[in-house]
């Protein structure tokens, strides 16, 4: 099919969503308007951009037909200019319906929930985990989008072994799926009195969540579901009930230990939430093996094993391994500025991905 047949069909589509916006029955069903809501919220910024191209086309063929006809040196130059503008646009607008027209990502509408957990570098890495931490909540908080602590493992010191996070909003899986991977500290630790600069490393998973239509778990047969006392930072108790819920999913493996209510059913839940979004991840990355082979490389691939990026205090520099790209604001990135970086990424990610559809269709 042809761009412009599919901008057509895309527009159509527009007008019946709209049509069926006017049925009584649409009003009386909220699943059915959120549906509509969110193809509507989809379709609508390709179809703004289709007519403004059509608009333009229509432009610049009578700013051609007067270029050509003119006789007067001057109006003939202005004509021209007038169709180099015109030319511009129209490449502008096609290559953006280009990108709009990539095949969306199954997971852009989901919820997140993050992962974060300390690697090698002892306290120091426990350390830079809570501050990467911060630095996802105050990104989130930018945004407006909301954020619940799943679980939280403290050090006692100000450090982290490990967290999960919840974030909710619009964008949030889009943008920060690209946060998946190793990441690197170098920096002279508060406890070294020598001055050596260390290099210390964070595991983030970045997962979509996952409903329970979705993924599908028989609670009898699959899980292991483990109760035992809560324990805070250095083995102290924080709470005099066995709160603490540990679940093993069978079949995989998994395991998900949630300690961070009081209740025992609200960390079973948190529990489940967390296992749910590992098996559709599982799921997705069974399904997609082969696409994952020919997009390895490419910046979305999101591997944890993979180092993706670099923070350098000495030299005040954060270092994306996966575009080369450096920023020497340090301070800011790990207060939530990560537009810049990740703004970058979706435009290398979407370059990549138009690049592979235009091998395969030439």
């Amino acid at each position: 099919m042809t761009l412009e047949a599919r901008l057509d069909e895309i527009e159509r589509r527009l007008d019946e969503i709209e049509a069926e916006w006017a049925r009584p029955e649409v009003a009386s069903d909220p699943e059915t308007g959120r549906r509509l809501g969110r193809e509507q919220a989809q379709l609508a910024p390709i179809v703004a951009n289709h007519r403004a191209l059509r608009e333009v086309r229509t432009q610049l063929a009578a700013a051609r037909r007067d270029r050509d006809a003119e006789s007067d040196p001057e109006f003939r130059e202005l004509a021209r200019q007038v169709v180099d503008e015109l030319e511009a646009r129209e490449v502008q607008l096609t290559e953006e319906l280009r990108v709009q027209l990539l095949p969306r990502d199954p997971n852009d509408d989901r919820d997140v929930i993050i992962e974060i957990r300390a690697g090698a570098g002892g306290e120091e890495a426990a350390l830079f985990a809570a501050e990467l931490l911060r630095m996802y909540l105050r990104y989130a908080e930018r945004h407006r989008w909301g954020t619940e602590m799943l679980s939280l493992n403290e050090t006692g010191i100000g450090g982290i072994r490990e967290a999960i996070v919840e974030v909710h909003g619009d964008g949030a899986w889009s943008r920060m799926k690209y946060e998946g991977g190793v990441h690197r500290v170098q920096r002279v630790p508060a406890t070294e009195s020598a001055g050596r600069i260390h290099t210390s490393t964070v595991t983030v998973a970045v997962l979509a969540e996952a409903d329970e239509v979705e993924v599908r778990i028989d609670e009898e047969k699959e899980l292991r579901i483990e109760v035992k006392r809560s324990s805070g930072p250095g083995g102290q108790s924080v709470n005099t009930t066995d709160s603490a819920v540990r679940i093993t999913h069978l079949p995989t493996g998994l395991v998900v230990e949630i300690q961070d209510e009081k209740s025992q059913h609200k960390n079973k839940a948190k529990a489940m939430s967390v296992l749910r979004a590992r098996l559709l991840e599982l799921e997705q990355r069974k399904a997609h093996e082969e696409e994952a082979a020919v997009r390895r490389g490419m910046v979305g691939s999101g591997e944890r094993s993979e180092k993706i990026r670099t923070y350098n205090f000495p030299q005040d520099r954060v270092t994306d391994h996966r575009i080369g790209m450096d920023l020497h604001n340090l301070p800011g990135v790990l207060d939530g500025e990560l537009d810049k970086l990740l703004d970058a990424l979706i435009t290398t990610d979407q370059a990549e991905r138009l690049a592979h559809l235009d091998a395969a269709a030439g």
